[in-house]
């Protein structure tokens, strides 16, 4: 299509013949296959050109036309058509016998490889240069082509956009593919530090080449098949992608989801009759508005309308069957006369604009807005003459294409400067496939830039064969509520264990990677994923322990009080006067309070039974033991005044003995003033004794002063025992030294055993524990003093008589030493 000002426009759409002049044309590309779907490319920019043309408020009194070449894919031959284009048929650079070109920018793609290879070609003569394939990091270098605008929106946010997808189907185990190239670089990273982010983890990584495809797929194909990892994301170009899904069908990967960049175009189809995909291709792909009109136009084409369009008339011809069935002869009386680009199957010929052709159409009026406003700038500076003198060199154009900023009849904001470039709004297509190599294209989702939100509909997806569900992709099954993750060591983070939680933590979520510890009043259920209260308890008298050992404290308390009433009611005899019957009677009221103490240990406990157990405990005992302490001094003073001219007769005459018990009970009084007074017993609970049960209990406050009550009890009961066991040779009728002896040798083995023992219990047994050593050692303290005398008033009377004491005596007086 001619015009005042051109564009060159380079698409790869391939040729069905050569020219006759090179006869050293293989018959290979004399036989390529034209490309249909890339002839939209052609459409777009005839449209875009016939719409400017059409707008008399852009480009007044310039209309704008364009030329056409193909571009070829190998990289010797891609400089051949634009060389020609621009400056004549071989003839050398700088030098043309054509007509002056009216040239003014060059559109090439969607091959960045290509795009590059002519750029620097255009470069050398300042030839605007606008891309229209996806964008490209390698020719984002203005440094090393500083002509050429990428019409493609940035794909900074791909990597966020990807991973969102991933965390939607909780996919954490991801194979990642690139190129090695500059956008593989780039990717790379940004892929990883957002999964990164988001707890997804690599399962492998490969990069593969252009030039060694076939065989590095080759080498990769049992890792991709063999892997866990169900999901390969695939960065590369359109060109790239097409030759590696050629390897995938090849080599039969199946049951595999890929996640890719752009949409590509399979040239080779399967002929082979199967419903279904064995992978599941999920393209994300720039979303742009409906160009209205577009596809009307798209149906209007036909041959008669542009006569001089060779490409167009081959699509015509292969596509309705145009040929003479007696001749290979093309005529026109053959074709359907009605016929149109819309009766074509869609993976034939799309009638919907692609991204590619989008960025087409705006590269059109990018030129035409820049060329707009640099005509509009030239007539305020200077009065135009003629209309060469108005149309401008290439070079001119720049300053204009980079800050040109404006919205196309789509109504999208259009910018060519990368800086200000605004982010891509992504649609994420799924393609179905259907026998005979029929595919379907279907948009299933859409991510927001600017929200960071991701829409999908799962029930949309060609699922793979044999399935209707998404695949699972990860390296360990979710931890769900009631276990914790724990890492494997020396792989990656979501490759776990799955770990019950411990006693009285809980996991209430998915995937939790600590367990929660439950509140001091709760405890956690069998399954560990909630806190239930827990039910108090302590040594009750209603449950069996409590009550056999409150039984045993009355038992205990009344036994004590009947022998008290024995040494009473015959207190006149012997045995109950000897070895000063008032301090019996005081031990034996002083083992009654012991027996009776234990059972402020047993009940709910409050602050003043807090109080009351250790101080009552420890009074009461320091008077029973100290009562044993005087009575063992007093046997052994007794026996001492036998012997003439001492001096011990003066200390059991002025009832010494009986000073025992008030100073060590005041000794005992002011050390548990002491206690309470510093860091007093209070009311605690347990909650890790007994599970599902917190146990009220009294805390001692001070375990140094609760053992000092108890070391100055045992150093009582020790210098009773000491004293004791030296009085035991002495004359043994009513002698009660060697009963003495051996209820010490109880009493303090018993608190000796408790020691240990105490400490190794909790809750309520520790309580228990102790009531039970103090029943034990007041028991040991009766039975042992006051059983054999009891034994003599009540069975042997004949026994509780002075006679024999005498006898021994006089014996002692007749022989003389």
């Amino acid at each position: 299509m001619d015009g005042d000002v051109m564009l060159a426009a380079f698409f790869p759409l391939y040729t069905l013949g050569t020219e006759g002049s090179h006869s050293d044309a293989s018959k290979d590309e004399q036989n390529k296959l034209f490309t249909f779907q890339n002839y939209q490319f052609v459409l777009a920019l005839t449209f875009a050109v016939e719409e400017i043309n059409e707008n008399p408020a852009l480009l007044h009194n310039v209309t704008l036309g364009f030329d056409i070449s193909n571009v070829q894919f190998e990289a010797w031959k891609s400089f051949k058509n634009p060389f020609m284009s621009l400056f004549g048929n071989y003839n050398s650079p700088n030098y043309s016998c054509m007509r002056e070109s009216k040239s003014i920018a060059v559109l090439t793609g969607p091959s960045g490889l290509t795009s590059a290879q002519m750029g620097t070609l255009l470069d050398l003569y300042r030839f605007p240069q606008l891309t229209f394939g996806t964008f490209d990091q390698a020719l984002s270098n203005h440094n090393k082509f500083p002509a050429l605008y990428q019409m493609a929106p940035k794909d900074t946010l791909m990597a966020t956009a990807m991973v969102s997808l991933l965390i939607h189907f909780r996919w954490n185990w991801v194979g990642l593919l690139t190129l090695e190239d500059e956008n593989g670089l780039w990717i790379l990273p940004a892929l990883k530090e957002e999964m990164a982010k988001n707890r997804v983890c690599v399962a492998f990584q490969l990069e593969i080449t252009n030039y060694s495809m076939s065989l590095k797929f080759l080498l990769f194909y049992d890792q991709i098949n063999k892997s866990s990892a169900n999901v390969l994301i695939i960065y590369g170009d359109n060109q790239s992608l097409l030759q590696l899904m050629i390897y995938v069908e090849q080599f039969f990967i199946k049951g595999k989801v890929f996640i890719m960049n752009s949409q590509w175009e399979l040239t080779t189809r399967r002929r082979y009759f199967l419903l279904g995909s064995f992978h599941v291709p999920l393209l994300f792909s720039h979303h742009h508005p409906e160009v209205s009109r577009f596809t009307d136009f798209v149906k209007a084409v036909n041959p008669s309308t542009y006569p001089e369009d060779f490409f167009l008339a081959w699509l015509w011809f292969f596509s309705f069957n145009c040929s003479d069935s007696d001749s290979d002869c093309v005529t026109w009386e053959n074709c359907p006369r009605d016929a149109s680009l819309d009766w074509l199957p869609g993976h034939t010929f799309d009638m919907t604009m692609s991204a590619d052709s989008y960025n087409i159409y705006n590269a059109v009026y990018a030129v035409a807005q820049a060329l707009h406003e640099m005509l509009l700038h030239h007539t305020e500076v200077q009065t135009m003459g003629n209309r060469k003198e108005t149309v401008p060199s290439p070079a001119q154009l720049h300053g204009f294409l980079k800050n040109i900023q404006f919205h196309n009849p789509a109504g999208d904001q259009v910018i060519l400067d990368e800086k200000r470039k605004l982010e891509a709004e992504y649609d994420i297509v799924n393609i179905w496939t259907f026998p005979e190599g029929l595919e379907l294209k279907l948009k299933v989702g859409k991510f927001s830039p600017y929200a960071h939100q991701l829409s999908f509909s799962e029930d949309m997806v060609d699922w793979a064969m044999g399935t209707t569900k998404p695949p699972h992709s990860v390296c360990s099954e979710s931890c769900g509520p009631g276990v914790r993750k724990s890492p494997q060591e020396g792989k990656a983070a979501c490759c776990f264990d799955c770990i019950l939680c411990s006693e009285d933590d809980i996991a209430n979520e998915t995937d939790m990677e600590q367990c929660v510890k439950c509140p001091d009043h709760q405890y956690a259920n069998t399954q560990r994923t909630q806190c239930l209260p827990r039910a108090a308890s302590f040594l009750a008298y209603g449950e069996p322990l409590g009550m056999a050992l409150a039984c045993m404290a009355f038992g205990l308390s009344t036994l004590t009080a009947a022998v008290l009433g024995v040494f009473v009611k015959h207190h006149n005899t012997p045995i109950v006067k000897a070895n000063n019957q008032a301090l019996s009677y005081i031990l034996l009221i002083s083992l009654i309070f012991c027996s009776l103490c234990s059972l402020l240990f047993i009940g709910r406990p409050n602050a003043v039974t807090c109080i009351l157990q250790q101080t009552t405990f420890g009074v009461a005992f320091t008077v029973a033991v100290s009562a044993v302490l005087a009575k063992t001094v007093t046997v052994v003073l007794a026996f001492k005044v036998t012997s003439p001219g001492r001096r011990i007769r003066w200390l059991l005459m002025s009832g010494a003995p009986n000073f025992i018990i008030p100073i060590c009970t005041l000794i005992q009084v002011t050390l548990c003033g002491i206690w309470l007074g510093t860091s007093p017993p209070f009311i605690d609970t347990d909650t890790h004794s007994e599970h599902g049960h917190v146990i009220i209990l009294c805390n001692k406050g001070s375990l140094t002063a609760f053992y000092c009550v108890l070391g100055y009890l045992g150093s009582l009961a020790l210098a009773s025992f000491t004293v004791a066991f030296l009085a035991r040779n002495l004359p043994d009728t009513f002698n009660e030294a060697k009963f003495l002896t051996f209820s010490m040798l109880v009493f303090c083995s018993v608190w000796l055993t408790f020691l240990p023992v105490y400490h190794s219990a909790k809750g309520k047994v520790m309580v228990a524990v102790e009531v039970f050593s103090i029943l034990a050692s007041s028991a040991g303290l009766l039975g042992c003093i006051f059983v054999p005398k009891c034994y003599i008033i009540l069975i042997r009377p004949d026994r509780n008589v002075l006679h024999g004491f005498r006898d021994k005596r006089h014996t002692g007086r007749n022989n003389p030493s």
